[in-house]
């Protein structure tokens, strides 16, 4: 990862360690150097209600030298087959080539952010900012992402990936986390140039969109929601989301995703 991507995934260390789920496929060369890897881990996902066991998979790379040799090819379909065998229902990727993996039978799913003007906001209670700094915040955070969390959205959600939402807010300085203390729940969000940005809710319960920028202390003009706002007593606008990455999903059919829906910046991986 840190030779590929330029990642330290060692940080995840001082969030409580990585992802028990992962499912590596890798080759190694004479000398015990990984050359080729493609990693699957499980994920719960809500989908219109319903809980879908699915598989996400990542980390897909084969050193310079040894491209050509079919090793990537082996590894996604060990990969495949192996989630097949344990009952994944959905597997999720996120590519900048898409093409590479439509033979494997995955497909694009559009993803759309929701925008528009913020509901009447009544200030009633704050937020605290937290800190990934802070030992205490990162127990918070973690309480209630590993033990208390429920899902964003019931019309597509990732219900649990804590170890991707503690890395997400790590490498993204722009990321804030503000705790809504009367809710029990952690905002992550942004702001840039008159819009607030929504990214993800992790709670116990979803607060209303009016109460969590009313905890904010933001007053924009301009909202937008990076999940589908159905529990936020709020409808937004979908809006193409614009990004360098493609989500694609594999196993469930077509009709199963209607609704605009859009993946959270912070479930992403």
């Amino acid at each position: 990862m840190h030779d590929t991507f330029d990642i330290d995934v060692g940080i995840q260390d001082r969030f409580g360690g990585p992802d028990p789920t992962s499912m590596p496929f890798g080759y190694f060369d004479a000398d015990g150097t990984c050359i080729a890897n493609f990693s699957a881990f499980s994920m719960s996902v809500i989908i219109e209600g319903r809980p879908v066991k699915a598989a996400g998979f990542q980390s897909g790379a084969v050193r310079p030298q040894w491209r050509g040799r079919g090793l990537y090819r082996d590894l996604m379909n060990r990969a495949f087959s192996r989630c097949d065998a344990q009952g994944f229902e959905l597997g999720l990727l996120l590519t900048d080539k898409p093409a590479l993996y439509e033979p494997y039978g995955f497909r694009v799913v559009p993803q759309h952010k929701f925008v528009g003007s913020p509901p009447p906001i009544q200030p009633w209670t704050s937020a605290r900012r937290l800190s990934l700094e802070n030992a205490d915040d990162i127990d918070l955070l973690k309480n209630l992402l590993f033990l208390n969390r429920v899902p964003v959205s019931e019309r597509f959600a990732v219900a649990s990936q804590a170890e991707m939402f503690l890395l997400n807010s790590f490498f993204d300085g722009d990321v804030r986390l503000d705790y809504l203390e009367a809710f029990d729940a952690v905002a992550a969000w942004k702001e840039d140039a008159g819009t607030v940005q929504l990214l993800d809710i992790a709670g116990r319960a979803i607060p209303l969109l009016g109460d969590i920028l009313a905890a904010l202390g933001v007053t924009h003009e301009d909202v937008e929601v990076c999940f589908p706002p159905d529990k936020l007593g709020w409808q937004g606008m979908p809006e193409v989301h614009a990004s360098g990455t493609s989500l694609m999903i594999r196993g469930l059919p077509a009709e199963s995703l209607v609704d605009p829906v859009m993946l959270s910046p912070m479930a992403e991986f």
